[in-house]
């Protein structure tokens, strides 16, 4: 009889357990030396390197998380949490994390609709980039520096202490990250007339594979065409952006109206199906599909209200007006409908605050909303018919929760560019695209309207795009598929969602993947895969 097989079981674990953490605990003790002599000493080391008995780890930690779906997750937690304050910061958590072979998840403003940034289900250290928000606005030249970890509420403040007359073309949300935003397109209000976030990037800094430091020259242009768009956190780590901002009117309008599906909703908005896209690039008008109640005679009624915002680079009176009276008479835009305003104020407008609010209120770094949701998105290119629209009215009604589409008018600038531009591919020949979001407030319903979702998403199959049927990568969705444990799916499996994200454009960003990244060190549950003849190299 062998010493192992004398050996009770129940010692055997406890044994095993004991070697295990005395090994896991070392490799945290290596790690945290390790760090400590690869950074430089900008700030004291328990600043920048928190563990969990750090005493503000776990408010770090739940600070960006905006889908509570995540906050009390099952999941590990971070074994370290870096909140660099200087570049040094993240070459050395890239040095030392590559060294003991301990994944990274990077987090710039925490909007990740299915938690990646800062989720996991094997042992990772968080690098949130929020001290990392420097923002130098250079109005002569017509461009910026913008860091990851500043919000957009705080770039678009930055911008308007410095001008009236310039802009960004990013989104309505204040606090959602920079980073995240442009590495997977980023689009807003102005994106019709100047296009995506992504495509004002002009030049960026990384942190590559090998801890170095490279820029748009040193990186090449087969790398920095893959972070804008592609999903910066599959490639390296993007610590700022330089970008070209783009002039505004000192004067922009702005109008909502509102109709339920009674007051003639549903025939505004299969008119707006064939208009919105094609209206001038100046004008953006979405369209806001929901299920509300209504009161009549004290009894109520669920229904369907369809809402029209607009945001036009303008004045009402020279184009505006008459212009919604030619192509869109029968939403009744008056004057009295319009406000005219700075464009700094239409951001405050879209993002739900005054626009007579203090520009101070865009620097909040805390989300308006935190609660649980589900999202997903289609692309439609051609429009869906009274048929298709009646069942989807439906289905939200029956829904009894909070849902909300957001149908988002392309065309404009949108159809001058080439999809393979950058990876982000959704051109011409879009008339628009949908985000489906339900929203609930207890834990236990996530289950019931998680199903919900994916009900509704199958039955909108035969109206939306096809073969692939595109999708939003900004609005990340791992019913689509995902890569397997330690990110080793092969070009083939991750093609599901791949074709999905970026359409022709997945491969080269393989190709990309491949040649940068070739131990696949920089990975999630959706990052680009490998070629397969190379997903099983070492570090």
């Amino acid at each position: 009889m062998t010493l192992l097989n004398s050996i009770p079981l129940s010692l055997f674990l406890t044994l095993l357990l004991l070697v295990w953490s005395a090994a896991s605990n070392s490799i945290d003790q290596n790690f945290s030396e390790c760090f400590s002599s690869h950074s430089q000493n900008t700030k004291p080391i328990s600043l920048v390197l928190l563990t969990n008995n750090s005493s503000n780890y776990s408010h770090v930690l739940q600070s960006s998380i905006r889908n509570l779906r995540f906050s009390n997750t099952s999941s590990l937690k971070p074994e370290f949490i870096i909140t660099p304050f200087h570049e040094s910061h993240i070459q050395a958590a890239v040095i030392c994390a590559k060294a003991y072979n301990i994944l990274i998840k990077i987090r710039s403003g925490g909007h990740d609709y299915e938690g990646l940034s800062y989720v996991s289900d094997e042992k990772f250290v968080l690098i949130d980039l929020a001290n990392l928000r420097s923002i130098n606005i250079d109005i002569e030249n017509e461009s910026a520096w913008v860091d990851s970890g500043a919000t957009l509420g705080e770039f678009y403040y930055k911008i308007a202490k410095k001008s009236n007359v310039y802009g960004f073309p990013a989104g309505s949300c204040p606090t959602v990250g920079v980073g995240g935003h442009i590495s997977g397109g980023g689009f807003g209000t102005i994106f019709r007339k100047y296009g995506l976030a992504a495509d004002t990037v002009i030049d960026a800094k990384i942190v590559d594979v090998n801890g170095k430091i490279l820029d748009r020259k040193l990186m090449g242009e087969d790398l920095f065409w893959a972070i804008r768009g592609g999903g910066g956190a599959s490639f390296a780590i993007i610590f700022s952006w330089k970008v070209w901002l783009v002039s505004v009117p000192q004067v922009v309008t702005v109008f909502r109206t509102a109709k339920t599906l009674e007051q003639g909703a549903g025939k505004l908005l299969q008119k707006w199906q064939t208009v919105g896209y094609q209206l001038p690039e100046e004008l953006f008008l979405h369209a806001v599909t929901e299920m509300v109640t209504t009161s009549l005679n004290g009894t109520r009624n669920r229904t369907i209200q369809v809402s029209f915002h607009a945001l036009y680079l303008g004045r009402k009176a020279e184009r505006l007006l008459p212009l919604m009276q030619s192509e869109f008479p029968e939403l009744g835009i008056t004057g009295e409908n319009c406000r005219e305003m700075t464009w700094i104020q239409s951001v405050l407008y879209f993002a739900g605050f005054s626009i007579n609010e203090s520009l101070d209120v865009l620097l909040n770094r805390t989300a308006q909303f935190k609660g649980y949701f589900k999202a997903k998105s289609d692309y439609v290119q051609e429009p869906i018919s009274e048929t298709g629209l009646s069942g989807l009215y439906q289905r939200l009604v029956e829904s009894g929760t909070s849902t909300l589409l957001i149908l988002t008018p392309y065309g404009g600038r949108m159809n001058e560019i080439s999809e393979s531009e950058i990876p982000f591919p959704h051109r011409k020949g879009n008339l628009y695209k949908i985000q489906y979001i339900i929203t609930w407030d207890l834990e236990e319903e996530t289950e019931r309207n998680i199903e919900w979702m994916r009900d509704l998403y199958s039955y909108m199959a035969d109206y939306v795009s096809k073969t692939p049927r595109a999708a939003y990568m900004n609005y990340r969705d791992l019913d689509l598929g995902r890569n397997k444990k330690n990110g080793n799916s092969s070009f083939a499996e991750a093609s599901v969602w791949g074709l999905k994200y970026f359409k022709n454009n997945f491969k080269r960003l393989v190709t990309v993947k491949t040649a940068t990244d070739p131990s696949n060190f920089f990975r999630n549950e959706q990052s680009i895969p490998l070629f397969s003849s190379m997903k099983n190299r070492s570090y």
